[in-house]
């Protein structure tokens, strides 16, 4: 299908860029015509991969390839953070849009709780989110003209997830972060929402997506009957970091398959 082309002109900050949902993000901003600088915190190798998909997008819709960057960084480690952001604003005129998508999970029953991973998944997934957003917005102040930060939640952002506190803890704290953001600059043409995916085809669930048998248990609890692709939920960022979503801020748009509509009452058993 023919992408729009709604993002001409704009600078994008994708953070946690070198695989699944963060690299289609990138590609996708490319494919409309952003300026996309790709955080990766791995391997140089995973980033510059990235990096070549979004230029190849870029080029093959005849938009300006030139100014994509990839930039390492560690989103858990404020002087990382810190260097990002002066890396991207000193090769770019402005910043308009920061997509917080860093993030990981693992899983640790509560009762023998591993604290150095919950300390290391809370300070990925919800505090660098934070202070990329500090970053951001003193630069949107700082110019004026407004900006957009997109954060990336999931369904357990209000499904629990037993086993995974960390993960739910940061989540369910993403819908603080974005609404108190969303209300705190809104007279400022600043626009703060979510994207909360549910169960997408990325490595981060490659434990059950290669395996047929599991990817079917999980495709039965999904009321549209199958995983989402990562292009799929780039294109709901997209939207948001447009034009078209001027009048929004402060919401959460679950792109889960209808997860969050409590499947299980499909069936009427509860009277």
């Amino acid at each position: 299908m023919h992408q729009p082309s709604r993002l001409v002109g704009h600078y994008a900050l994708v953070t946690g860029a070198a695989q699944g949902i963060g690299r289609a993000i990138a590609v996708r901003f490319a494919e409309e015509g952003a300026h996309v600088a790709v955080n990766f915190g791995g391997p140089s190798s995973s980033g510059e991969e990235t990096l070549a998909l979004v230029r190849a997008a870029s080029f093959a819709r005849g938009h300006d390839a030139r100014d994509h960057v990839a930039v390492k960084a560690d989103i858990g480690v404020e002087a990382d953070i810190a260097a990002m952001f002066e890396t991207v604003l000193a090769r770019w005129p402005r910043l308009d849009c920061l997509v917080n998508n860093a993030g990981f999970q693992r899983e640790s029953p509560s009762e023998a709780l591993d604290v150095d991973a919950y300390r290391a998944i809370l300070e990925v997934n919800l505090n660098g989110a934070v202070l990329c957003a500090r970053h951001a917005l003193s630069h949107f102040v700082a110019r004026g003209g407004g900006g957009n930060i997109i954060n990336t939640s999931s369904v357990h952002q209000i499904i629990p997830k037993p086993g995974y506190l960390a993960y739910s803890i940061s989540k369910s704290a993403m819908a603080g972060l974005t609404r108190t953001l969303a209300l705190e600059f809104a007279g400022r043409g600043i626009r703060v929402n979510s994207v909360g995916p549910g169960a997408v085809d990325t490595p981060i669930n490659a434990a059950w997506t290669d395996d047929p048998v599991k990817r079917a248990a999980v495709e039965s609890h999904i009321p549209m009957g199958r995983v989402a692709s990562p292009e799929e939920i780039a294109g709901v960022f997209a939207f948001l970091a447009s034009s078209e979503a001027s009048y929004i801020t402060g919401q959460t748009i679950y792109a889960c398959g209808g997860i969050t509509l409590f499947g299980e009452f499909r069936d009427n058993w509860a009277s």
